[in-house]
């Protein structure tokens, strides 16, 4: 059984059990919570992630994939604190999300891909955890050229170690014109696009873009599937599908053939830093990491889902997503 990378080490890939596919612990921006932790009560925000856990793995959840790099304020210690005390397994990024660093912006394609082995090889932030997965983002489709060398990077460290990319491909109405743009490069570097997910993918309602998308071999990553509010500007947008929207779409690409390609997830974060303040996301999302399981799951089963769909949903396929396994 191949082996995939958790912030607690390597763990079979059977053993990862029910996977989210995108989620934050907390986010923030880089290096503060080693420089500026006064501002952002981090011993209180640790607590609300550990209980948030603790409660979703008592209903089933065993993996998140925490899809936050340096520029999200990733912090290796304090998720292998919040893993060891939840027992979810929490797998970690490498890769650059849309606030690319700045030193990056001269920095070649090249030699993002070294930086990015390096931390899926030997460690990240002087530890040894290694990254599971690489994470890139980008919100409009007319790619800046540190965005293109981004995507390159990723692509050669993938080619390079097997780990997967997962995207953020923006939101709403704009997701479809990101989804292509970053496949392009993906395919332009030779890539198997069976070691990509395309986030963010349930933000659409064009369900023959997300049928291309699978035709192509990619993964469509379903997940910002919760109860928050909508960000700002995007509130009533007629592109923007609601939760139940979300499902019914995901049963489409299901009864299309596609049950084996999409991955369930909802972006949620115990504690963020930006956007929709905390106490409104809360109160919007009381389930949390548990929205999937207690809204989405039963209505897909309601829509005709099988017990057998929803293991793939949400554990096999998070499984080979990850392990590159068949």
């Amino acid at each position: 059984m191949a082996q995939v990378n958790t912030v607690l080490g390597p763990v079979d890939g059977a053993a990862l059990g029910f996977t989210l596919s995108h989620e934050h612990v907390i986010v923030s921006s880089a290096g503060v919570t080693q420089l500026y932790p006064e501002l952002l009560d981090l011993p209180n925000q640790k607590e609300v992630a550990i209980n948030m856990l603790n409660q979703a793995y008592a209903e089933g959840v065993r993996t998140i994939i925490d899809c936050s790099p340096i520029d999200l304020g990733r912090d290796i210690p304090l998720l292998q604190e919040v893993s060891r005390r939840s027992k979810v397994n929490i797998v970690a990024s490498t890769g650059a999300w849309t606030q690319i660093p700045r030193v990056f912006h001269q920095t070649t394609a090249d030699q993002l891909a070294g930086v990015f082995i390096r931390e899926i090889t030997k460690g990240m932030q002087g530890t040894t955890a290694k990254a599971g997965v690489i994470k890139v983002a980008n919100d409009d489709p007319n790619l800046r050229p540190e965005e293109i060398a981004v995507l390159r990077g990723a692509a050669r460290a993938t080619k390079a170690t097997n780990i997967p990319i997962t995207t953020h491909s923006g939101h709403s109405w704009i997701v479809e014109k990101i989804g292509v743009a970053q496949v392009k490069i993906f395919e332009e570097e030779g890539l198997d696009l069976n070691r990509v997910a395309i986030g963010h993918s349930d933000s659409t309602k064009n369900v023959d873009y997300l049928l291309g998308q699978l035709r192509k071999g990619v993964w469509l990553s379903m997940d910002t599937l919760r109860g928050t509010p909508a960000r700002p500007g995007t509130e009533g947008h007629p592109a923007n599908p609601d939760w139940e929207e979300k499902t019914v779409i995901i049963k489409k690409l299901m009864d299309a053939g596609f049950t084996h390609r999409l991955m369930l997830g909802h972006d949620w974060s115990a504690w963020n830093w930006g956007g929709v303040g905390n106490a409104e996301r809360h109160q919007a999302n009381p389930d949390g990491w548990l929205f999937t399981t207690r809204k989405i799951l039963p209505r897909l089963k309601k829509l005709g889902a099988t017990d057998k769909d929803i293991h793939t949903l949400m554990v096999d396929n998070p499984r080979r997503f990850l392990d590159g396994s068949k």
